[in-house]
């Protein structure tokens, strides 16, 4: 499947493109800023654009209005599908963000809930009790998402809100040309829904990818042929950047080995969950790095551990934001890309990766392990790349069973020779083809 070797670069557009916090009802062309970002992301070898919620809300895009309408702060329809045929123009895949686990309370079916309460003939699309209240004063109760009463759940079990989100899933395909969807909360999402919506989906378009959003457990739950095609690995989230501050590449070898190793009990071989260093929901990794030099290795072992490689619009370039300071600073306006050596780095990883089928779909198998340095090998049919990451501030030579004399750095075109063992250089990544 394509996902399997694409490199995604992600975008939230409500706040790249300066949108007012709230819905003001004024339609303005925003999401056309998007064209400008087009080359760069070509540029940055990124083969998947996924944008985060671009359909009428209340706020903050999680909490819809209405699946067939492109939020006004944003444009039009024409606006969006312009911004689509833009990137596929390109030869860049669309991913849009598919949020059914709950809506607004702007949702056109709960207003009319709200107003006509039991004699509504959407009363049965969400969660409700005419018996009970909530601090929004309805005159009844109706479930919110994990307590959020801004985000009211739909009932995924009505036949009818299941046709609504399939219709909707249909006119985003048809006049958008989409290619998968990343699912909010898919982890809210019942296996029997999930399953209805794959066997849709596949039906729709050949290859299209469901993305999920999961956080802990065994991700198989959501991933599987009835399911989801990946989901997000914050598992090995946490360890991408904690295993840089504590120094200790243990942490992020031991989520590695376990998910993607040679053990029988390995969760996920042969399986690309979303690998990140952050998105629109934590940190930017410019900030929660403690030492910056290791921004360039963390970039490394993104892009050569096994999963699909995602990158956050600004981050490229060392945009920072810190959760504490709110979501407008995770999700800021940007008026243009920028290019830094930062910015060449990821596009030459992602080259590097686009180039290897070893690290698009090979294995995983750990060759040399120390609290700074990690040395893994990915490989698959005749190709075998050896991927070593150097977090220390030193040189260090690292002495592991290379399996050849020889190899070439994907990343800068280079020779090298493992005999004598491999020289890394301080907060490095090298990405070696053997010979």
């Amino acid at each position: 499947m394509w996902f399997d070797r694409a490199n995604v670069y992600q975008i939230y557009p409500l706040g790249l493109c300066g949108a007012p916090e709230h819905n003001d009802g004024v339609c303005e062309h925003r999401i056309l800023k998007l064209l400008d970002w087009v080359e760069h992301i070509r540029a940055l070898n990124m083969t998947c654009v996924l944008l985060n919620p671009v359909f009428e809300s209340d706020k903050h895009g999680y909490d819809t209005r209405d699946y067939f309408r492109v939020d006004c702060r944003l444009g039009t329809g024409e606006d969006l599908k312009q911004v689509c045929d833009a990137f596929h123009a390109a030869g860049i895949r669309v991913m849009l963000d598919g949020v059914f686990n709950h809506v607004g309370r702007g949702f056109w079916a709960f207003e009319d809930v709200r107003q006509k309460k039991w004699d509504s003939p959407y009363k049965n699309w969400f969660h409700l009790n005419f018996d009970g209240n909530t601090e929004y004063n309805d005159g009844f109760w109706y479930e919110g998402w994990e307590g959020h009463n801004e985000l009211v759940k739909l009932n995924l079990n009505d036949p009818a809100v299941v046709d609504h989100l399939f219709a909707a899933v249909k006119r985003w395909v048809e006049e958008y040309g989409i290619d998968g969807l990343r699912l909010d909360v898919a982890y809210c999402l019942s296996p029997d829904f999930l399953a209805k919506l794959r066997g849709f989906t596949d039906s729709l378009k050949p290859e299209f990818v469901l993305m999920g959003e999961t956080l802990h457990g065994d991700y198989n739950r959501w991933m599987n042929d009835h399911a989801c095609h990946s989901v997000t690995n914050y598992e090995c989230y946490k360890g991408l950047y904690s295993s840089f501050n504590s120094m200790n590449m243990f942490e992020i070898s031991h989520s590695l080995n376990r998910q993607f190793g040679p053990e029988p009990w390995t969760l996920y071989k042969g399986k690309h969950l979303l690998a990140f260093l952050d998105n629109h929901d934590v940190e930017r990794i410019a900030s929660i790095l403690a030492n910056p030099a290791h921004i360039r290795p963390a970039y490394g072992l993104l892009f050569g551990m096994p999963g699909t490689p995602a990158v956050y619009y600004g981050s490229e370039w060392g945009q920072t934001g810190r959760k504490r300071d709110g979501d407008a600073a995770l999700r800021p306006a940007l008026e243009r890309p920028q290019n830094n050596e930062l910015t060449e780095w990821v596009a030459a990883l992602a080259a590097a990766r686009a180039s290897s089928p070893a690290l698009c779909e090979g294995d995983y198998r750990t060759l040399a392990l120390t609290n700074r340095q990690l040395v893994f090998q990915r490989a698959v049919g005749g190709e075998r790349v050896i991927v070593a990451v150097n977090a220390d501030g030193e040189e260090y030579t690292a002495h592991f069973d290379a399996g050849a004399g020889r190899a070439t750095d994907l990343i800068t075109g280079e020779p090298h020779d493992f005999g004598g063992g491999s020289r890394l250089a301080p907060y490095s990544v090298y990405f070696w083809r053997t010979e």
